[in-house]
């Protein structure tokens, strides 16, 4: 083999590790992102929830309060303008359950929604970290593979200005 191959095999394997190094920068950029990403979904799944516990009670609230009101109209069946104003009360404690429901179902959707997008970044951020370590891995044999042919060409240098 001549010093030129030799010179060339060292530069192109130095190209190698270089980009090999830069790839390695670029995925590890690339999981710190996807991580930022996975932290704001996580984050938002406990907004969602939070926000979920909070519409189930207040929609249990509401059927309490829609039962009560529904005892007092049945107590209070003689006095019709107490009747009417139970019956108006009820019918808006009715839509403010549907309401509340309709919430509930919504933020339901959000937070099945969230969790499948989190399961995807996370399997995302697995991939990429599984990248990054075959990327250096890779780095690391071209690295000794490099030392190895410095030493050869140290060596052929060497036996060259001993002749």
């Amino acid at each position: 083999m001549s010093l030129d191959g030799i010179k060339g095999k060292m530069q192109q394997l130095r190209a190698e590790a270089d980009a090999s190094s830069a790839r390695v920068d670029e995925l590890t950029a690339k999981v710190k992102t996807l991580e930022q990403e996975n932290l704001a979904k996580e984050q938002e799944i406990t907004s969602l929830t939070h926000k979920n516990q909070t519409l189930e009670t207040e929609l249990e609230d509401l059927h309490g309060r829609h039962n009560d009101v529904k005892k007092e109209l049945d107590q209070s069946g003689h006095h019709g303008t107490q009747n009417e104003a139970l019956q108006r009360r009820l019918q808006i404690l009715e839509e403010e359950a549907e309401e509340a429901d309709k919430n509930l179902r919504e933020t339901n959707d959000k937070l099945r929604q969230t969790d499948v997008k989190a399961g995807h970044y996370e399997r995302k951020v697995q991939a990429l970290e599984s990248a990054r370590d075959q990327w250096e891995e890779k780095y690391e044999e071209m690295a000794k593979k490099y030392a190895q042919v410095k030493k050869e060409l140290e060596d052929l240098a060497l036996e060259i200005g001993n002749i």
